[in-house]
């Protein structure tokens, strides 16, 4: 390749290379882990990445329930939905939300990092999350995520 040009890869190359990755969420900050986790899922890690396809890696995490905040986030933070319905506005607290569907805010966290089309809608089916330390991927052989402290 000459030198000062780019390389677009192809979708057969996108999806030779692509691996799987475990992450244990334990006591990890949750806006830290979930950038970590959608730079894997671009495939930004990558000397291949290409902005408009999806090259990015699979990624299991596991323990999802106990990640931690900094701050009040815990009590103070809230969740916005919608009914569409005339006065459906609904506010779900960060507590609930941890009581009730624990998986969720790992995979609310990285889900606002994609980006809000068809292509983010598509590597966010390569997120696998856990609330607890159990995970049916075994047979991927999913490797340990380097994370930074």
């Amino acid at each position: 390749m000459a030198k000062g040009t780019t390389h677009s890869a192809t979708k057969a190359e996108a999806l030779k290379g692509r691996k799987w990755w475990l992450v244990d969420a334990n006591e990890k900050t949750v806006g830290r882990l979930a950038t970590r986790i959608a730079s894997v899922l671009k495939g930004k890690h990558k000397p291949s990445y290409t902005p408009s396809m999806d090259t990015g890696d699979f990624v299991v995490v596991v323990n999802a329930g106990k990640v931690r905040f900094t701050g009040k986030k815990e009590s103070d933070k809230t969740f916005f939905s919608h009914t569409m319905h005339p006065g459906g506005a609904k506010h779900t607290a960060m507590n609930k939300l941890r009581e009730r569907h624990p998986e969720d805010i790992v995979l609310n966290a990285v889900r606002r990092m994609l980006p809000r089309n068809a292509l983010g809608r598509q590597m966010m089916t390569k997120l696998k999350v856990y609330a607890g330390d159990k995970h049916p991927h075994a047979a991927q052989k999913p490797e340990q995520l380097p994370l930074a402290q």
